[in-house]
C-alpha cells in the first residue's frame, strides 16, 4: 500500500524498529520529541531536503550534517539515522518519522485532530475542541494540528481520521443554501 508515493511496507518496519529500541530503553517520549524536532527541521528547510536527497552528496557529508542536527542528546536516534544513511534509505526519513509519531500516538491512546479555523483559537477554545474530540473518540489524549483559513468566515472544521465536523460559518451557509435550493 502506498501513502503519498512512499511504500508503507518499507516505512513501517523501520518505524517499528525505532519504536522497539525506544521502548526497550524507556525513551519513547524523548525519541518522539527528537523525531518531531527533526521532522520540523526537514519540513522547514528545502535546502536540507535537497542536500539529503542528492545522490552525488557524499555519505560522510550527510552523516556529518545529520550528526550535527541530532547532536549527542539521543544516541539511539542518531545511530538509527546513520543506519538509514548507510542503507541508502534517507529518502524515507520523513515518512519513517511520521510513522513513528503515529505509533507513539497509538501506544499513548492519543488521536490527532486537524482543526481549521478562521482565526487563532484561544487556549480555552483549544481545550473545548480537545474535550469534544475525546468524547467523540474515547481517546485518552488529543493532539491538535491547527491551521488558519480566513475563508471560513468564523467557526471551525475538525478532522479526526475520516470524520469531519464542519462547524464553520461557510459550511453552515453552504448547508442553508442547499436546503433553500432543494425546497424549490
Amino acid at each position: 500500500m502506498k501513502r503519498g508515493g512512499i511504500d508503507f511496507e518499507v516505512v513501517q518496519p523501520y518505524a517499528q524498529a525505532l519504536m522497539s529500541v525506544a521502548r526497550s530503553k524507556d525513551m519513547t517520549e524523548q525519541v518522539g520529541e527528537d523525531v518531531r524536532s527533526l521532522l520540523k527541521l526537514l519540513q522547514g528547510s528545502e535546502d536540507l531536503r535537497n542536500f539529503l536527497a542528492n545522490p552525488f552528496a557524499k555519505i560522510e557529508d550527510k552523516k556529518n550534517v545529520l550528526g550535527q542536527i541530532i547532536g549527542d542528546s539521543n544516541s539511539y536516534l542518531r545511530n538509527f539515522v546513520m543506519l538509514l544513511v548507510d542503507r541508502r534509505r534517507l529518502l524515507l526519513l520523513d515518512a519513517i518519522c511520521q510513522q513513528y509519531i503515529a505509533l507513539l500516538r497509538e501506544s499513548n491512546q492519543t488521536v490527532l485532530a486537524e482543526v481549521i479555523s478562521a482565526v487563532d483559537l484561544s487556549e480555552s477554545q483549544q481545550q473545548a475542541v480537545r474535550e469534544r474530540v475525546k468524547n467523540m473518540t474515547n481517546a485518552r489524549e488529543v493532539e491538535l494540528d491547527t491551521k488558519i483559513d480566513r475563508d471560513l468566515i468564523g467557526g471551525v472544521i475538525i478532522k479526526v481520521g475520516s470524520q469531519v465536523i464542519d462547524a464553520s460559518l461557510r459550511g453552515q451557509l453552504r448547508r442553508l443554501s442547499l436546503r433553500l435550493s432543494s425546497g424549490n
